[in-house]
């Protein structure tokens, strides 16, 4: 789960989440005997850490309200951007200048929970606390214990451009992908609403695939989007129950194969020289009104108040067995080599309740995973005129996991190269996903 856009997953994954990052906590930082370094010897001083700077000043907004009620403590708030932030991260754990209290994703968290270096969520807050989304306590939840404060969650949906699409004649909530062709809708959509610069569709022969005006799809090397969701609605699986990859499959190569055609073949999609790149290229095309179909989670939402069009929501895209979406969550972690340990875990608490939560959802930059504090992010979009019940409705329905294990980003590092070259056509696709496997595979096992 990236977000200079909302990415959740590691960087292999490019998926995500807007980062704050709080200042990191160093050897001379304060401790519990209230003591915050600066002299005055009233409060103490937390640090927290994420990526996003959307999320950044919700979080100044309910660390205020915290202080207010507790003034004996002061939240800072530090931004390490995503590009940084997965190197500094165990740089920073293991020369203890952490922050206190940090954000991570589902792929990045099992490592530090099984080397000690996290607070025991289980423990320290027991079951006195808000109601979160259960998908997402699964998703920290290792060996009987939670490791993470849930924070936000993701589903994916299917963003569309209204006038190219009525102009078509598309209904995008009935599009169904099929990688045989024998009950594929999409396909023939997308080349519809492909256009060059002469105005011809990349159904037609004519058509000039060196100079495109208009993309129908976003298809491209991105995890929380399009691959996960791709593999599991074809009755694929990104992981077995042992968390080693096994996206090598028939129907693994079915899905991949139709993927990489969309960009390669059907030129329906931008090429992955261009989105390997730039992640949020397709994202930015989208708005500009160049792309028709953009499939994404939440975390696009803000970026669509640049559009000048009319735009709307559609479930994803349905394939052979159905609509199934990644739904992930980002959680808050609490460093267990903090010097103050009771004030820790005071934010960490504040941090999962509906209150704590409600900044970030009240200005439609997330989604809280406090289930009291959701109906603030779905006001938010009403009142902009846009129905956010498809995410709700994907969240609720089939879903497949996001990676997850205490290597899995060495993993998906390891593998990431063999993805680029297929993408970009110059790997097959049994190739790519052999190689690709037994690499992450290998990885994985060190």
């Amino acid at each position: 789960m990236n977000i200079r856009r909302s990415r959740l997953l590691g960087a292999a994954g490019a998926i995500g989440v807007t980062a704050v990052v709080l200042a990191a906590c160093s050897p001379g930082s304060s401790g519990d005997s209230g003591d915050d370094g600066s002299g005055d010897g009233d409060s103490t001083t937390v640090t927290f850490r994420l990526w996003d700077d959307a999320a950044a000043a919700a979080y100044e907004e309910s660390f205020a309200a915290f202080t207010e009620a507790n003034p004996e403590i002061t939240v800072d708030v530090e931004v390490v951007p995503w590009a940084n932030y997965w190197e500094r991260l165990p740089q920073d754990i293991g020369s203890g200048t952490m922050a206190d209290i940090f954000w991570t994703n589902t792929s990045n968290f099992a490592l530090y929970a099984d080397n000690g270096n996290l607070i025991d969520i289980t423990e320290a807050l027991g079951d006195d606390h808000d109601e979160w989304t259960q998908s997402v306590v699964d998703l920290y939840t290792r060996d009987g214990s939670l490791w993470g404060v849930p924070q936000l969650s993701d589903s994916i949906a299917l963003f569309y451009n209204k006038d190219l699409v009525d102009a078509a004649g598309i209904d995008p909530t009935t599009l169904r992908w099929d990688p045989t062709g024998a009950d594929d809708t999409f396909l023939p959509a997308a080349q519809q609403l492909t256009l060059d610069a002469a105005g011809v569709t990349a159904a037609d022969p004519a058509f000039n695939a060196d100079d495109i005006a208009q993309f129908g799809f976003n298809a491209q090397n991105d995890l929380q989007a399009i691959y996960i969701d791709f593999l599991a609605s074809n009755g694929g699986v990104f992981q077995d129950s042992d968390n080693q990859f096994a996206f090598n499959s028939p129907e693994g190569e079915a899905a991949f194969q139709y993927v990489v055609d969309l960009i390669n073949t059907h030129h329906v999609s931008p090429s992955a020289a261009d989105t390997s790149q730039n992640g949020d290229l397709a994202r930015d095309l989208f708005v500009q009104g160049k792309m028709a179909f953009f499939q994404s989670g939440q975390y696009s939402l803000p970026a669509m108040a640049d559009a000048e069009f009319e735009w709307g929501l559609a479930p994803m895209l349905e394939g052979p067995e159905g609509r199934v979406g990644v739904v992930h969550g980002v959680a808050a972690l609490g460093n267990a080599a903090t010097e103050h340990l009771e004030a820790t875990t005071a934010v960490l608490a504040w941090l999962g309740s509906a209150e704590g939560q409600l900044p970030l959802g009240a200005n439609g930059a997330s989604f809280p995973a406090a289930v009291d504090a959701q109906s603030s992010f779905t006001d938010y979009w009403t009142e902009q005129g846009v129905d956010t019940q498809v995410f709700l409705d994907a969240a609720a329905g089939d879903t497949a996991a996001a990676p997850v294990g205490p290597r899995v980003q060495a993993g998906m590092n390891a593998y990431g190269p063999f993805f680029e070259e297929m993408f970009a056509g110059r790997l097959d696709v049994p190739t790519a996903l052999q190689q690709g496997q037994d690499a992450g595979n290998e990885a994985q096992a060190e």
